[in-house]
């Protein structure tokens, strides 16, 4: 049941975000790419790791990941650690398209927020992280997401219904533009 309910939930931010996307000059961009977007840091991230996160075969994200360069939303680069390795790291184009889905997801939780009120608001959103951290291991990736935050991290509910950050650890601010602590999980 609550699996359902979060897809559903999923499935309406997806649709917003895309919509948008197509009225602000991405009218190629697909839902289906929205992994890439959400799960590569700042500095880059290898195939590997963004498939294992996407839940994908690496193939399959091999795949996706040319798509999505040959529209210009990213790009390969060698990987400065390891010169065998490649990075796949977001172009201009796509740092456009997080912060079109990142002002798209803000619109909808203070649309959510106003209908549930703030403090009902709040209490979904803890609860919703607390689970997040319950089931799932720390992980590099998606910036602010309740994965990356550590344990004791004091994250609390704003009266806009938006994470807001207390102590932050074990979280590498690399990019201020994609590094938030308001950003949450499924938003690319």
């Amino acid at each position: 049941m609550i699996g359902a309910l979060v897809a559903i939930i999923d499935q309406e931010i997806r649709r917003r975000v895309t919509a948008a996307l197509h009225a602000n000059g991405f009218p190629e961009y697909r839902s289906t790419y929205r992994g890439i977007f959400m799960w590569t840091r700042a500095e880059g991230s290898r195939i590997t790791e963004l498939a294992e996160l996407a839940q994908i075969t690496q193939q399959s994200m091999s795949e996706l990941v040319a798509e999505v360069e040959r529209r210009g939303y990213v790009e390969r680069i060698a990987d400065p650690t390891d010169r065998r390795a490649v990075l796949v790291r977001r172009t201009e184009r796509g740092c456009q398209v997080n912060a079109i889905a990142r002002q798209v997801v803000a619109e909808v939780q203070e649309e959510w927020e106003a209908q549930l009120g703030a403090p009902e608001y709040g209490h979904m959103l803890a609860a919703l992280r607390h689970i997040v951290t319950l089931i799932a291991p720390a992980t590099t990736g998606v910036a602010g997401h309740p994965r990356t935050l550590a344990h004791g991290t004091n994250v609390r509910a704003s009266s806009a219904g938006v994470a807001r950050k207390g102590k932050r650890t074990n979280q590498v601010d690399h990019d201020t533009s994609t590094v938030r602590p308001d950003k949450e999980p499924g938003e690319p």
